[in-house]
């Protein structure tokens, strides 16, 4: 739409990025403010929020978020949407609007970047996979990205400068479409299998990201890596203060090894109440400074 606009709309027009219906939808309280581990806000969660079990979370999960299928009951038509949505994309979006000839070599991408969802992004090692060049695998990427199919989380630094140009994290945006991509065509196969780590934590990620762009707001959020390999799986910078969230699949907080994000300290950074997303039923305290949180609230 963009390219057919002939007058320059600088001021006079506000871009929203809007994903898939989002939990806080679903549940009725969208209008809640966007996701965070502060601890007002999580009491704030336990009157709205639904908790959920295992299988129902990985339903959701599998089922995605694209409205089609949040709206319908029938699990019959999942891989009727999902082939004719990659089938659509790829026709129209990929080989018309976006000048990408070779479609079969997109496809395969397409498969091999749901793949490695929740991981980082290593152009070369898709391009063998693919076997095409990196140059290639760059393009498709990129078309990926702009279309808002994926989100690449970047690598917390002190130095912003350093953001732009470090390692970056791949996550799909719909997890329905990732897991038809990868092959899981039901929900039990989903959480058996050996993506269901990862995909858990990409459904968190994608969620509590659209809590912030379907409100107009830009998402600060990163990863951490250190040389230590020590790593945190989500952090929100919100008035200056870091937010740090791990994501596990586990209903039981006892004995759940969580260390907390002592590593943290070394970066001079106000650091705020932190929280272990998990399939726990309610919030609970694990620590001083870190809640046990039910997938529910994001």
């Amino acid at each position: 739409m963009m390219k057919t606009v002939t007058e320059p709309l600088a001021g006079r027009v506000a871009i929203l990025h809007l994903q898939g219906i989002a939990l806080a939808e679903k549940q009725g309280h969208a209008d809640d403010p966007p996701f965070l581990t502060d601890v007002p806000l999580l009491k704030s969660r336990q009157k709205t929020a639904k908790p959920m079990t295992l299988p129902e979370v990985y339903h959701k999960i599998w089922r995605g978020s694209y409205s089609d299928m949040v709206a319908q009951n029938n699990d019959n038509n999942w891989e009727r949407f999902y082939s004719s949505y990659v089938a659509t994309y790829i026709q129209r979006d990929v080989r018309e609007y976006l000048n990408i000839n070779d479609t079969a070599a997109f496809h395969t991408f397409m498969q091999i970047a749901a793949a490695r969802t929740g991981q980082l992004i290593n152009y070369a090692d898709m391009a063998r996979n693919v076997s095409v060049s990196e140059v290639t695998v760059k393009t498709c990427w990129h078309v990926h990205h702009a279309s808002g199919i994926v989100y690449q989380l970047q690598l917390y630094f002190n130095n912003r400068t350093k953001w732009l140009i470090k390692t970056l994290k791949l996550y799909f945006m719909d997890t329905g479409l990732c897991t038809y991509l990868t092959g899981r065509l039901s929900a039990d196969v989903l959480e058996r299998g050996a993506m269901s780590r990862a995909m858990l934590e990409t459904w968190v990620v994608s969620e509590i990201i659209k809590s912030y762009l379907h409100q107009g707001r830009t998402p600060h959020v990163f990863f951490y890596h250190n040389k230590e390999k020590q790593e945190v799986d989500l952090l929100i910078e919100e008035s200056g203060t870091l937010y740090l969230i791990e994501i596990k699949k586990t209903a039981s907080i006892q004995n759940i090894g969580f260390k907390g994000f002592g590593m943290l300290t070394t970066l001079n950074r106000l650091i705020g109440h932190g929280g272990l997303v998990c399939l726990t039923k309610t919030l609970a305290a694990i620590t001083a400074g870190v809640d046990a949180i039910p997938v529910g609230y994001v």
